[in-house]
């Protein structure tokens, strides 16, 4: 039997959801493909850090394609440049975090296989960051959150 095509359209979860300074712009879900794959697009301006602590996941990838500007991603503790063209697979449980320590603005393709993580998690973390007030987040929030949606904060 065919697959149903119908109603299909491109950016089907097109939804963009502040963390302070940075953009997260979903355009699939795991509702959009069965499961399979969830995709956004991470805006970071130059000069920023990642609020959120390091850390894993268990569940999924997540791999990163570079569009623009050069971010730094860490991962288990090696520093590596995603530029525009270039792809990185984070493997399951390896813990990382990224930094844009450039001076221009990033953007980046994320994506997590399968789509066990998505906007709800980035909802709920930017609630933290907008209780902040330009301050540091709730750290114990933060990680509350991190852990109910299958993140591991590193030690």
């Amino acid at each position: 039997m065919p697959q149903q095509t119908t109603g299909l359209h491109a950016n089907p979860s097109d939804e963009t959801i502040r963390l302070g300074p940075l953009a997260v712009r979903f355009l699939l879900t795991g509702d959009d493909s069965s499961g399979s794959v969830a995709a956004f697009e991470l805006a970071v301006p130059a000069a920023q850090q990642l609020a959120a602590p390091a850390h894993s996941h268990d569940h999924y990838e997540e791999t990163i394609y570079g569009i623009a500007g050069v971010l730094t991603w860490t991962v288990d503790g090696t520093p590596i440049d995603v530029g525009p063209g270039q792809a990185l697979c984070i493997p399951r449980g390896a813990i990382h975090r990224f930094d844009n320590n450039g001076s221009q603005d990033v953007k980046a393709l994320c994506l997590i296989t399968p789509a066990a993580i998505g906007p709800q998690y980035f909802r709920e973390a930017a609630e933290v960051v907008r209780a902040a007030g330009g301050g540091p987040p709730d750290r114990v929030r933060m990680v509350e959150i991190m852990r109910r949606h299958g993140l591991t904060p590193a030690p």
